[in-house]
């Protein structure tokens, strides 16, 4: 039950990644693809009906985390304090940013929050990048299960370490192109015209980028954290997530070059899920990696709950997850086709 559960939070999690990634990435891109009041509106009218319910799955995830790993969750959320707190105001500003925008019919009112909007979309995607280097690098988890860390230190990733260091700056990094590039997609997809035009061209510019960030955080994670790659040979998701990760990426430069906007879209999250897969198939059975010994790691199998717990838990889970599901399919179909910016005093 234990893997089993693991792999669920893994899932949701890059299910995460995957759908709130686009609205990052749309947030962070618009202010250079937006270039009048109507195309910035085309662009809030392309997301609007999908972020708040895209956020669900960081909830449920969490959610998963608490129950079927307690003790993981609490060290988390102790010793990365202030980082979630910067998280959470930074999903609060997107909302707030997207919801106060076009209550008042002024330029520089909408010019604040569009840029509001766009420094908390690019601050969500590098804090999360950075908890994901976090988790790889390792924390100061000591022998009572708890780790208290700055934000920052020396900057190396030898004790003692920070929040922030070169490794998960650039593990920020990757995420934060990433998602733009992803959300240039996206919005390749869902616009037209003019707007359209230029999301092509950021992606095409962009998911070079990605493909260079890649390969060089796979590097310094081989320098960083050598065991992650020794599990490899025997972790048959992790080849699996290899695979969609690759085949993903693949995708998403034939689908450019054919003019298939959604297709590459798909093959962009395809991409993330299958970066995030790969990775968890590696760190099994790890959760929380001790840079103090090995044997302070919390694992699935030492800060799990119950097996009981467990099987219960899992009968709620999959009537939720269902219910989520028909809910996103629904969302997706009714908001289907193109964009279009909403009349003046309507709508985003």
């Amino acid at each position: 039950m234990q893997m089993l559960w693991f792999w669920l939070v893994a899932v949701m999690m890059a299910g995460y990644a995957v759908l709130d990634g686009f609205d990052f990435g749309a947030g962070t891109l618009h202010l250079f693809v937006a270039r009048t009041e109507s195309e910035r509106r085309q662009v809030l009218a392309a997301i609007g009906p999908l972020w708040d319910g895209n956020e669900v799955w960081l909830l449920a995830g969490g959610g998963a985390l608490f129950l079927a790993f307690p003790g993981v969750l609490a060290a988390g959320f102790s010793g990365f304090y202030l980082a979630l707190f910067m998280v959470i105001w930074a999903l609060a500003l997107r909302g707030v940013a997207i919801e106060f925008r076009s209550h008042v019919r002024d330029a520089m009112w909408r010019a604040f929050w569009d840029f509001t909007f766009a420094c908390a979309s690019a601050l969500m995607p590098v804090l999360l990048g950075a908890a994901l280097g976090n988790v790889l690098r390792g924390v100061p988890l000591d022998a009572t299960g708890s780790f208290q860390m700055p934000l920052f230190t020396t900057f190396r990733t030898a004790d003692p370490v920070g929040i922030l260091d070169w490794y998960t700056v650039l593990t920020g990094l990757l995420v934060l192109v990433t998602l733009t590039a992803h959300g240039a997609l996206f919005l390749a997809w869902k616009t037209t015209a003019a707007l359209q035009r230029r999301c092509v061209t950021a992606a095409e510019r962009l998911w070079p980028v990605v493909a260079a960030l890649a390969a060089l955080a796979t590097l310094a994670t081989a320098r960083v954290n050598p065991s992650v790659y020794r599990n490899l040979p025997h972790a048959p998701m992790a080849w699996a997530g290899l695979a969609l990760f690759l085949g993903g990426l693949a995708t998403v430069f034939a689908a450019l070059r054919a003019g298939r906007h959604l297709t590459a879209f798909l093959g962009s999250g395809a991409f993330i899920a299958g970066l995030l897969v790969a990775t968890a198939g590696c760190v099994w059975p790890v959760m929380l990696r001790s840079t103090l010994a090995p044997a302070w790691h919390l694992t699935a199998l030492n800060a799990s709950s119950s097996d009981h717990g467990l099987r219960v838990a899992l009968a709620w889970w999959s009537a939720g997850f269902l219910l989520a599901l028909a809910y996103f399919a629904c969302i997706f179909r009714l908001h289907r086709g193109k964009a279009a910016a909403p009349p003046e005093g309507q709508g985003y």
